[in-house]
């Protein structure tokens, strides 16, 4: 409360005193601060920020523009738009074009989207997709990635040293004979540009980086020459290379220079043989996979997002405007080599250009700076994923070398590494299949990338806002299904082993990676909250049958430490049920004290992991246990998705085994400390208490179970051959000639034949133990039994439960003590279940109702401990709904 002389009703706010002002705040401040939320660990540090953008210096232009359009010239503009418009005609090219680059405007979309949705780090395209899908999807596609880049850079090499040898080999067209020819002196020189950029790597990407511009500027005016010639010169004729063996003597084809005649004959397809590739026959599919190889540079920029100012904003800006650059200048250049070379020239020199242009060598220098240039961007850009897989340490310790071997925050290693990779693909030779499973690795990385904003846009998630408009979950299905087509067009063979050999890396990464616990957030879960929301709300508890019932339990645990084998053994009785554990915090809830179960959910989701049962954990702060349990049972659980079992442990008043420390149990683990999980008793929990709760249980319509002795189960040793699972369908405190055919006992029945349906246990044996007040000596049945014990045989036919009818013949002998002495009766029943169960795994018993009276409560509960004394692992059943059909 203020003080009067605070704060007067009749005093203007613009007349106050700001001494009163600051007294009211501060005070203000003390009241709230008390109970001020800890932080969240998702917030943003802008600090952090304005230095990561100090250490940037790259631009859109520069950054991203630039490699991009260097990437997408790469050997496809001066090498290969001949061998395109020569095989597939006009038309097709032009088909083949909007189809590559609506996959691509699709993809840029997606790539955009991610992109403005956050802050992108180091690591491009591997980056945007991990933190999007998961470590699982993120590190497999991550790692095809790398090696779409690496077999990228291999493609520009092979490309370049095309080139060379077309103009300086023996029938070059620069300089005749300044090199020599043949696989390997290729391989040699191949080996030489990528050991160069090895060392400019080496040196620093960012010089790279730097001279991208410059690198343009040369291209693009060795471009302009080349469409000047192409409307300049006249008809002439053009030497065929050398290196063509197909077409036998014949050493020139025809330049007509603009004519109708020459675009008709181009207009359609007609495919030749490719003459690079020993005379194979070209077909649509090679010619759009050495098309797309050439416009696979859009992730070029997001490579290099690491050294950007503004990657949300470079990114989608740089990338949209060199693809809508480079999509000019390919039709400009297919259009003009249609109206302009004959499809003899087209088909048998690829590199046409060089022998029409004004300026040969600007042809030469465009191809060499081109390729070299792409192939250079693609190792940098794939020694920066490799990184960055290293980094999140993806494959474990498997890399961890590589951040250790980083010098002026340049991968040294990883630029090894990608060397060393690039010189085993460039063994492969032929540029023309290089660029099929170049095409084919890219598509899939592109097809993740629409996967990942498809994934997102239909999970609904709140979060995913991208400041980028352009982008529907249109775009990336219509990306998605295109690159899917396209990369089993370009070759089924490639795509499925890409595809397989993704699937395995997603497996792997599941099972094994150490960065699956990582924060990232996953797509996966996204979609699962998606369609789980959904069908829950299909699912219609009106619509309940008994055919379909299987139990859904709920078990009250005290001390997770002492109760791992029920855990287990719960887990193995649900039956594809749910399953929740089930815990309750005696606390005062009403505190302005952190919430005790927010701080443990962790642990306990922690200890489901390490038990590796399928079960929820739902804890609650109540003054009683008795209240925490009521909480449990009326909110556990979603829809029709609800506990129909409760299970809860024997009020023992011993301590047992802590099976999380000891070195002979099978839970053993160090991860679970005292201070998270102490070793409690229930000996604060009373007997009254403990019996209301039972009947808490029952007046809720729940099923109950009390478990006993389960500290005596080990699973591990469970393996003998003379092993049962024990069904004592009597009620031994008030023993009725119908108990076996109640509820109670079905139900009873009915969770032991689910035990035994569980593979671990389907080695045990099924006996329902039968309890006659007469019998003969020799346990065969006596006339006036024998219909009781028929009925029992036909009742397990009808339910299909395979199990044996086991006679207890000292069962007369122990009823005529109840008359006598209740206490001594009940140890009887206690010693004749224990000799009947020296070969038992688990035995089922069952649980008379509670009493009505609240005094009774310690008497009964002092019954069924002596009933159960020293017996094996012992579930006391009371069923209160059917839960066996007859019908089919």
């Amino acid at each position: 409360m203020l003080e009067p002389s605070e704060a007067s009703t009749n005093t203007h706010p613009t007349d106050r005193s700001p001494l009163v002002g600051t007294t009211f705040m501060k005070r203000l401040s003390n009241i709230f601060s008390k109970n001020e939320p800890r932080q969240s660990e998702g917030y943003v540090e802008f600090g952090s920020i304005t230095e990561q953008s100090e250490q940037r210096t790259l631009g859109t232009f520069a950054g991203v523009f630039s490699p991009v359009t260097l990437s997408m010239f790469s050997a496809l503009i001066f090498l290969r738009v001949g061998y395109v418009v020569g095989n597939a005609g006009l038309l097709v090219t032009l088909l083949q074009f909007v189809i590559a680059y609506a996959i691509l405007v699709f993809t840029v979309a997606s790539i955009c989207a991610i992109s403005t949705n956050g802050a992108v780090e180091g690591g491009g395209a591997y980056f945007m997709i991990s933190r999007t899908l998961g470590p699982e999807f993120g590190g497999s596609i991550g790692t095809l990635f790398f090696l779409a880049n690496l077999v990228s850079s291999a493609l520009y090499i092979t490309g370049c040293v095309e080139g060379l040898m077309e103009n300086f080999g023996p029938s070059g067209y620069l300089i005749k004979g300044l090199i020599n020819d043949g696989r390997w002196w290729q391989f040699l020189y191949c080996s030489g540009l990528n050991t160069l950029n090895l060392v400019v790597c080496l040196i620093g990407a960012s010089m790279f980086a730097k001279t991208t511009v410059f690198i343009l500027s040369i291209v693009c005016t060795c471009l302009g020459f080349t469409i000047f010639s192409f409307l300049y010169q006249g008809p002439m004729e053009v030497s065929l290379p050398d290196s063509n063996t197909i077409v036998g003597n014949i050493t020139m084809g025809n330049y007509t220079g603009l004519r109708i005649a020459t675009l008709n004959e181009n207009l359609y397809s007609y495919y030749g043989k490719d003459y690079t590739a020993h005379g194979e026959l070209v077909t649509f599919a090679s010619v759009f996979g050495v098309l797309f190889s050439g416009v696979t540079g859009i992730m070029a920029g997001a490579n290099m997002s690491g050294e950007l100012k503004n990657p949300g904003k470079s990114i989608p800006r740089g990338t949209l405007s060199a693809i809508a650059f480079t999509f000019a200048i390919y039709l400009t250049l297919s259009l003009l080599t249609a109206f302009t070379s004959s499809r003899f020239l087209l088909q048998n020199n690829y590199l046409f250009m060089t022998g029409v242009n004004i300026v040969p060598a600007m042809v030469a220098l465009g191809l060499f700076t081109a390729t070299w240039s792409a192939s250079l961007s693609n190792v940098i850009g794939g020694s920066r994923v490799i990184e960055a897989l290293a980094k999140d340490k993806v494959f474990g310790s498997f890399l961890s070398f590589i951040p250790k071997g980083t010098w002026r925050n340049n991968p040294i290693l990883a630029v090894v590494l990608s060397w060393l990779l690039v010189q085993l693909v460039l063994l492969i030779g032929s540029l023309n299949i290089i660029a099929q499973l170049n095409s084919v690795l890219f598509l899939l990385s592109y097809l993740a990338t629409n996967m990942a904003c498809l994934g997102l846009e239909l999970s609904g998630a709140p979060n995913f806002r991208p400041s980028f408009k352009y982008f529907t979950w249109h775009t990336a299905f219509l990306g998605l299904v295109g690159t899917l087509i396209m990369m089993f067009v370009i070759s089924p063979i490639y795509a499925a082993c890409s595809i397989l050999l993704c699937l395995i890396l997603i497996i792997f990464l599941h099972l094994f990676s150490p960065t699956k616990e990582t924060q990232w957030g996953s797509i996966s879960q996204a979609l699962i909250f998606h369609q789980v929301r959904k069908y829950l709300l299909m699912l219609d508890s009106r619509k309940n049958h008994v055919k379909f019932w299987r139990p859904q339990v709920l078990l009250l645990i005290n001390s997770p430490r002492t109760s791992c084998p029920l855990i287990d053994f719960i887990n193995d009785l649900k039956k594809g049920g749910l399953y929740v554990l089930g815990h309750v915090v005696t606390e005062d809830p009403n505190t302005n004290e952190p919430d005790a179960a927010l701080e443990l959910t962790p642990h306990w989701l922690n200890l489901v992991d390490h038990l590796k049962v399928k079960a929820f954990v739902e804890l609650t702060v109540a003054p009683t246990v008795r209240e925490g349990l009521q909480h449990l049972m009326r909110l556990s659980g979603m829809g029709a998705m609800k506990p129909n079992t409760i299970v809860l442990g024997f009020l023992d008043k011993h301590v047992s085994n802590d099976f999380l420390s000891n070195g002979d149990s099978p839970y053993l683990s160090t991860s679970f400390t005292q201070n998270i999980f102490p070793i409690k008793t229930q000996h604060n929990l009373e007997s009254v208490e403990y019996v209301q709760m039972m009947s808490d249980v029952l007046r809720m319509n729940k099923n109950l179970c009390v478990c006993r002795n389960f500290f005596k189960l080990n699973k591990d040793k469970r393996n003998g051959t003379k092993q049962y699972i024990d069904v004592w369908p009597v009620n031994f405190i008030l023993p009725n000639e119908n108990d076996a055919f109640d509820t109670t006992s079905l139900f009873m029945m009915q969770l032991a034949c689910i035990v035994n349906m569980v593979p671990m246990w389907s080695r045990a044996k099924l006996r329902v133990c039968v309890c006659d007040e007469v019998r003969q000596s020799n346990f065969s049945l006596t006339s006036t039994t024998q219909p009781k014990y028929d009925r029992l045989r036909a009742l397990l036919k009808i339910l299909r439960i395979e199990a044996e009818l086991y006679p207890i013949g000292v069962w007369n002998e122990v009823i005529e003590s109840q008359s006598n002495d209740v206490p001594a009766y009940l140890h009887n029943v206690n010693k004749m279940i224990l000799d009947q169960s020296k070969n038992t795994a688990v035995t089922f018993i069952y649980l008379p109702s509670t009493p009505t009276h609240i005094n009774d409560s310690s008497m009964y509960l002092d019954m069924l401990e002596v009933i159960t004394e020293n017996l094996p692992p012992t579930i006391l059943v009371h069923g209160v709904s059917t839960v066996t059909s007859t019908t089919l």
